[in-house]
């Protein structure tokens, strides 16, 4: 790793919690301030950092755009596809992606069942916000408030005799998901069919969309696919490390491959 660019990253965390002074910086590295120095400056120069009128340095605006800029481009469909062809081909169920969208939930990507006897669905469609296992995820993570408002103003039909019957059952279920961290419809909206599903989370933590495993009660049980939720959490895991640009890359070094030459530290720099 190199020493330098190790060190300028450092800074920016540093920064984030408030203007800091050369010195503080400096400190909080374990450096000399003459290197401190050269990294901001270093920073500054392209627009990461910024030096204010009382010398201390804070977060640069071309951070903030850049941050805007990734988020806006990275969509969690291109990064989930991959893996929910592989969970159904793991599972031979259908899978589904689903994000919120004002007050609807809405299916975003499918990968059909391999069995002839499989759910409807469609890309686009609103799911059933009071019993889906999607939809469940996604409100569980919404702000407390945000979420007794939702529950206030929604209706709630009895499509079988273990849909969610009040707002009060909704919010105590939505608890439940938000404590257990995974969610089921076990035959709340159809009582033929069965879905687990687990939340895929976006920087901070926060749940950015849901995926779900579904299947006909003709073609597996609930106690079956329930048996999946593993396989259907870690899924949804490693979707949300990738899209969180936290996952661990590959180690791509060869046992043939000689070492690189050592890089010059700040302090071997004239």
């Amino acid at each position: 790793m190199s020493q330098s660019v190790e060190r300028a990253l450092r800074i920016l965390p540093a920064l984030a919690k408030g203007p800091a002074g050369l010195g503080e910086v400096a400190d909080g590295l374990g450096v000399h301030k003459s290197t401190a120095l050269r990294l901001l400056r270093t920073l500054q120069a392209h627009g990461l950092a910024y030096r204010q009128p009382d010398g201390r340095y804070r977060l640069g605006a071309r951070l903030f755009a850049l941050a805007a800029e990734a988020v806006e481009n990275l969509d969690v469909r291109d990064v989930a596809h991959p893996h929910l062809v592989e969970l159904n081909r793991l599972t031979g169920h259908t899978v589904h992606l689903a994000l919120h969208q004002d007050d609807e939930v809405v299916y975003v990507d499918k990968v059909d069942s391999r069995y002839p006897v499989r759910m409807y669905s469609r890309i686009g469609r609103p799911v059933p916000l009071t019993v889906a296992a999607v939809a469940k995820l996604l409100l569980a993570d919404l702000p407390e408030d945000d979420r007794r408002a939702l529950a206030g103003r929604i209706d709630y039909p009895r499509y079988t005799s273990r849909s969610t019957p009040d707002a009060q059952a909704f919010l105590a279920e939505l608890a439940l998901v938000r404590e257990q961290g995974w969610a089921a419809d076990l035959g709340g909206h159809e009582e033929a069919l069965n879905c687990v599903g687990a939340p895929v989370r976006g920087p901070g933590g926060r749940v950015v969309a849901a995926m779900s495993v579904s299947a006909p009660a003709v073609v597996v049980g609930a106690g079956e696919l329930l048996e999946l939720l593993p396989l259907v959490r870690r899924t949804a895991d490693i979707i949300s490390r990738e899209y969180s640009g936290t996952a661990p890359e590959p180690d791509r070094e060869s046992p043939d491959r000689e070492p690189p030459d050592r890089e010059p530290e700040d302090e071997d720099l004239p």
